[in-house]
């Protein structure tokens, strides 16, 4: 049975040469993803990204750009997955207790590392993520548009194309 599509975001973080990943259990598996998850009900994407990456590696994630939009379906779970790629910095946080349920360590691998395990990735999204980070893709936050849920004035919808 289909569930339909799920939003994700997911914190592209690099630091000479190194990239900030999470070892988590996926069912009886061990994965390595970015730090990433589900976008919550009145969430926006940047609020999403950054309280999944401190929920998942106690570090304080500041997004920069927008790295990619990733649409992937997995026959496994029969789940389509939009994922919303970021990038930026991060600070350790003296606040975090303990990590998210499921996360079993946080690493800083090279892309060539994550390469030699592929088998161990939770999806293809992420190196697709990566490559797209190392090959300079980047796109202005702004071209992100919140909306509210109220009635929308039709002579002003040209206002509110935001284009990426």
């Amino acid at each position: 049975m289909n569930r339909g599509i799920d939003v994700t975001v997911a914190a592209i973080i690099e630091r000479a040469g190194k990239f900030l990943m999470v070892e988590e259990r996926a069912g009886p598996n061990l994965v390595l993803n970015q730090p990433a998850g589900h976008l919550e009900q009145g969430e926006s994407l940047l609020a999403a990204v950054t309280r999944e990456a401190l929920e998942e590696t106690g570090h304080r994630f500041e997004p920069e750009h927008v790295v990619g939009f990733y649409l992937w379906h997995s026959k496994d779970a029969e789940t389509t997955y939009l994922r919303v790629a970021f990038c930026g910095e991060v600070a350790p946080s003296a606040d975090v207790a303990a990590l998210d349920d499921g996360i079993v360590a946080v690493h800083w691998l090279s892309r060539g590392q994550l390469a030699t395990r592929a088998h161990q990735l939770r999806s293809p999204m992420v190196l697709r993520c990566i490559d797209d980070y190392l090959a300079g893709q980047r796109y202005p936050l702004d071209c992100l548009a919140y909306l509210e849920s109220k009635a929308i004035d039709l002579d002003s919808t040209a206002a509110l194309h935001v284009g990426c």
